[in-house]
């Protein structure tokens, strides 16, 4: 874990790929538990430590996870990103498929198989499904791989993974869309590399961006991009 940012009423985080947001049936330690105690050591406080989680990541997706650290600022930001306003998500997803354009948008309708964790986007609006809408451009490819930045427009379960892979381009790692193998961590190459959002409290712009994981391919492909 490191810490991007942090103030009276909010913390993000870089999450690495395979630490879970809040505590499941594995019984493996969560990043929010983390988080509280990095507060508690960092600023002494006696006691239990506030921290709402605001939004989560999939388990083997690396990257941005804000945090709120009052409950004013955990009521602001679940309005904001329930609303998607004043919110920018950004990803990175190496891919092993060139994408049907350098650049576009895709627009689909997306399904929820609860019981299989599996979400299935559909060219057409069909019964239960949500729509759901993301920006990709191509940013860079190596002789076997695609480097593409993704903008989310919904935030839908799955959605990024669901909806790349629908276009034929699967996330590198990602069994559970397509992909061919799995990534030798258990990963999957999608990282939320940047958070843009106005402060819950003080209004003022927040900009944050999560380096790249240290994986090889990640370094290489990412070069000159990454920070």
């Amino acid at each position: 874990m490191e810490v991007l940012y942090e103030d009276n009423h909010i913390i993000i985080v870089s999450k690495a790929a395979g630490e879970i947001v809040q505590g499941d049936k594995t019984g493996d330690r969560p990043l929010c538990d983390m988080v509280k105690e990095y507060i508690k050591t960092a600023y002494a406080k006696p006691g239990q430590v506030f921290l709402g989680v605001v939004h989560r990541l999939d388990r083997p997706v690396s990257g941005c996870v804000l945090f709120a650290r009052t409950s004013k600022a955990l009521a602001r930001l679940n309005a904001m990103f329930a609303s998607h306003s004043q919110v920018r998500k950004t990803y990175w997803a190496i891919v092993g498929q060139r994408p049907p354009a350098e650049s576009g948008t895709l627009t689909h309708w997306i399904t929820r198989n609860e019981a299989k964790n599996l979400a299935h986007a559909h060219d057409h609006e069909v019964p239960g499904s949500k729509k759901a809408v993301l920006d990709y451009r191509l940013l860079a490819e190596s002789e076997r791989y695609f480097l593409l930045e993704i903008t989310l427009h919904t935030g839908r379960h799955h959605q990024i993974r669901c909806q790349l892979a629908k276009v034929g381009c699967p996330i590198r790692g990602d069994l559970k869309y397509g992909a061919p193998r799995s990534n030798p961590d258990g990963s999957i190459s999608l990282h939320a590399r940047r958070l843009v959002l106005e402060h819950p409290v003080s209004h003022r712009s927040i900009d944050v961006v999560a380096p790249v994981p240290e994986e090889h391919l990640w370094q290489e492909i990412a070069k000159g991009f990454a920070s």
